[in-house]
C-alpha cells in the first residue's frame, strides 16, 4: 500500500459495523499507514452511534469530523434543517439523496480538497469496508475528486474477509467491555433464562428512572441492546440494521416501528418533517416510507400487528433457508434479524444505501 507520492490516507466511518471494523483491522495490521480516520456527524445519529463511534476513537485514534475543518464559521451548514429549507422542503428519498451528498460528501470533499492543497498530498486512497461476500459493491466516487487523484481500496475483499469475518473482529476488539450493562450481563451467563429476565426488567426500571435517559427501551429489547454490546457490534445492533440519521428513509417498516417504540421523539420528529413538507409544497410531497405512505399510517394497533407479523415470517423463511445451506459441522448460533436484515427482505445489502452512511 506504499506510492512515491505523498498519498493521503483515508477512511470513513459511519457509525457501522464493517467500517468500523476494517478501521481496526487496518490499525493493526498497518499500524505504520498514516491513515486519517474521519465521522461526518449529521446530527440526527443515533446516540449509540455516537457512544461507538467514540469507543472506537479510544481504539484507532483520532476520528476527525469534516464539518469541523471546513465550516467552523458557519455551523448552520452542519443543520438538517439548513439544507432542507435549501431543498425548498423536498424531503430526501432514495431517488433524491440529497442529505448523503449535503451532510456527507460535500464536506468530505472540501476537507480532502483542503488536506492537498494546504499540505501537499498528490492524491487520495480511500479504505472502504466492502467485504468478500459483496461482489456487486463498489466504493464511492466524489463529485469534485477526479479518478487521477483518488483510488478506492476494499482490504477485506483483497483479504478474503466476510460478514462472519469482520463479527470476529468486532467480537475480538471488545469495545463494550466497560460498560456497566455488559459487565452485569456476562455475569449473568450461567443463570437460568428467566433469571435473566428478570435482571433485564429490573435494570430497564432503573434506566426510566434516570433522567438522562433518552430512550424508552423494554426488557425485551434492552436485551438485544446488551447482547449486541456484549458481541462488539454498536448497541442499536439489538434493534436496527443500520447506522445513519434517526429517519433514514432506507428503514424496513419494521425499524421504524421500533424507533416509534424505542425513541419516540425521533420518531414524531420525522412526522413534523413530513407535516412540513405536506403544507409548504404545493406540488405534494414524498413521505420517508414512500409516495403516499406517512408515518402516522404505521401508529394503528391493526397495521403494527400486521407489520410485526409479516416481519416474523419473512424471518422465519429465511432462517429456515439459511440453515438447509449451513454445514452440519458448524457450531449453532442465535440469530438476529438486524444482522440480515437486507436479506430478509430480498434486497442487496443496504438497501441503495451510499457506503459513507451504511457501512
Amino acid at each position: 500500500m506504499s506510492s512515491t507520492k505523498k498519498t493521503l490516507h483515508v477512511l470513513g466511518l459511519s457509525g457501522g459495523k464493517d467500517s468500523a471494523a476494517l478501521a481496526m483491522y487496518m490499525r493493526k495490521n498497518y499500524p505504520d499507514l498514516d491513515m486519517h480516520y474521519y465521522f461526518t456527524d449529521t446530527g440526527k445519529e443515533l446516540p449509540e452511534v455516537i457512544d461507538f463511534v467514540n469507543r472506537l476513537e479510544g481504539y484507532v485514534g483520532t476520528i476527525i469530523d469534516p464539518y469541523e475543518e471546513v465550516y467552523t464559521s458557519n455551523r448552520e451548514k452542519k443543520n438538517f434543517d439548513f439544507h432542507l429549507k435549501k431543498h425548498k422542503n423536498y424531503l430526501p428519498s432514495p431517488q433524491a439523496r440529497w442529505c448523503t451528498i449535503q451532510m456527507k460528501l460535500v464536506p468530505y470533499e472540501l476537507w480532502v480538497n483542503k488536506k492537498m492543497k494546504d499540505e501537499g498530498y498528490e492524491e487520495v486512497v480511500s479504505y472502504v469496508g466492502i467485504r468478500a461476500d459483496e461482489p456487486e459493491r463498489t466504493g464511492f466516487m466524489t463529485n469534485s475528486i477526479s479518478e487521477n487523484y483518488m483510488k478506492i481500496k476494499m482490504p477485506f475483499r483483497e483479504d478474503g474477509i466476510d460478514r462472519n469475518g469482520v463479527f470476529d473482529i468486532l467480537r475480538k476488539a471488545d469495545l463494550f467491555s466497560d460498560h456497566p450493562d455488559v459487565i452485569s450481563y456476562r455475569e449473568l451467563k450461567e443463570l437460568s433464562e428467566s433469571e435473566i429476565t428478570a435482571h433485564f426488567s429490573a435494570l430497564v426500571e432503573k434506566k426510566h428512572r434516570d433522567p438522562k435517559y433518552k430512550g424508552n427501551v423494554d426488557a425485551k429489547t434492552l436485551q438485544k441492546i446488551v447482547e449486541a454490546m456484549d458481541d462488539g457490534k454498536p448497541g442499536y445492533y439489538g434493534w436496527r440494521s443500520r447506522s445513519g440519521c434517526t429517519f433514514c428513509f432506507y428503514q424496513q417498516k419494521i425499524e421504524w416501528l421500533r424507533l416509534k417504540e424505542i425513541y419516540p421523539e425521533a420518531f414524531e420528529e420525522a412526522k413534523k418533517y413530513e407535516k412540513a413538507a405536506e403544507d409548504e409544497r404545493e406540488d405534494g410531497t414524498f413521505y420517508w416510507l414512500g409516495k403516499d405512505t406517512p408515518l402516522s399510517t404505521l401508529e394503528s394497533d391493526a397495521r403494527k400487528e400486521q407489520i410485526e407479523m409479516n416481519h416474523k415470517k419473512k424471518f422465519e423463511r429465511f432462517l429456515k433457508k439459511k440453515n438447509k445451506r449451513r454445514n452440519a459441522l458448524q457450531i449453532a448460533v442465535k440469530e438476529i434479524d438486524t444482522d440480515y436484515m437486507d436479506d430478509i427482505y430480498d434486497e442487496a445489502e443496504g438497501g441503495g444505501a451510499c457506503v459513507t452512511c451504511y457501512k
